[in-house]
């Protein structure tokens, strides 16, 4: 009887910490981000959306806020619950990644010094995966040994952020990819009864939920490479430190098929685009199709808006495929 009371009250407060976590970030975004807005426009923090008919300029670095107002609900919330210490070194990951991505918004120091610098902001991470990483399901069970210490966890975490970098371009379409992996991961974590390590990711769900808001077609604010490689590098780090290998990358699938999209694009060497436009009725044109967001356009006469639910219905897909595949995979 004792020790189910002490369950019951252990499960209730992790709910409402979790709770906490998530609302006090949203909320305070969602009300704070038309300031934000309005001080980034006044400083000229703007970049150029190329998908518009007349010349729109947005600002940008929405992610810093994104960061921000994820790390005031973590301080704020350890007053009244304690967290455990992997929530504090996923914290420090993703900070790591944050202040590389402001860099990365003011100079651009080059794609092989990014890669390597992150690759190294990792390590923190590695000494508290489980050790043996174990992939388990029913009756079985494999363990990736010193390999997950060294290779996976640190290879995983910059794949991750940079694939979420990769895959964007249209009004809201890599915040909202990101929403629906991050809450997907999160769900597997709550139906495998397993949430004390999350709750940095559930704050920096919660606040990218209220950013998005703003950041959906037609978008107020970007949020720039600071918040590509946050939310990558929290996408990342959840799926390590859980042990979602598989499913994780189950649910990157449709990342992971635009980054080979890109390779196939630069090993044929074809002509460089960035950026389709509007033809001018609101149909995107667009160059080619060799990345994913293009390939619907390309053949298809679709809005910018269509083009993106269609790759947010991809994604749920595979994420809802990742979330129901058993145990700890």
């Amino acid at each position: 009887m004792v020790i189910l009371i002490d369950f019951l009250l252990n499960y209730r407060i992790g709910v409402i910490e979790l709770f906490s976590n998530f609302l006090f970030p949203f909320l305070v975004t969602a009300v704070t981000m038309p300031y934000f807005i309005n001080r980034l426009k006044e400083n000229n923090f703007v970049v150029k959306d190329y998908y518009k008919k007349k010349p729109t300029m947005v600002p940008t670095s929405g992610g810093l806020i994104i960061l921000l107002i994820a790390l005031l609900s973590i301080s704020l919330n350890s007053l009244f619950f304690k967290f455990t210490t992997q929530n504090y070194v996923i914290l420090v990951i993703i900070v790591l990644f944050g202040l590389f991505g402001i860099l990365d918004d003011m100079i651009n120091i080059g794609r092989l010094s990014k890669l390597i610098i992150m690759y190294y902001c990792t390590y923190p991470l590695i000494q508290y995966v489980p050790h043996p990483l174990v992939l388990y399901s029913g009756d079985w069970a494999i363990s990736l040994g010193v390999l997950s210490l060294q290779f996976i966890v640190p290879t995983y975490v910059l794949v991750a952020s940079n694939l979420v970098n990769m895959h964007s371009g249209y009004n809201g379409l890599a915040s909202g990819l990101s929403v629906i992996l991050l809450c997907s991961l999160i769900i597997k974590s709550l139906l495998l009864n397993d949430v004390e390590n999350i709750v940095t990711v559930v704050a920096l769900t919660g606040a990218l939920i209220g950013y998005y808001i703003y950041d959906h077609y037609p978008s107020k604010i970007f949020w720039g490479n600071v918040g590509s490689l946050v939310i990558g590098a929290a996408i990342g780090a959840i799926i390590v430190i859980q042990g979602f290998l598989i499913s994780g990358f189950i649910m990157l699938i449709p990342h992971t098929v635009n980054f080979l999209m890109y390779v196939y694009w630069k090993v044929k060497k074809f002509p460089p685009a960035k950026f389709g436009k509007d033809r001018g009725d609101g149909i995107l044109e667009v160059p080619n199709p060799l990345t994913l967001k293009w390939v619907l356009p390309y053949y298809y006469n679709v809005t910018e808006k269509q083009a993106t639910y269609a790759m947010f219905l991809l994604t749920s897909v595979f994420c809802a495929i990742g979330i129901f595949i058993p145990g700890r995979l």
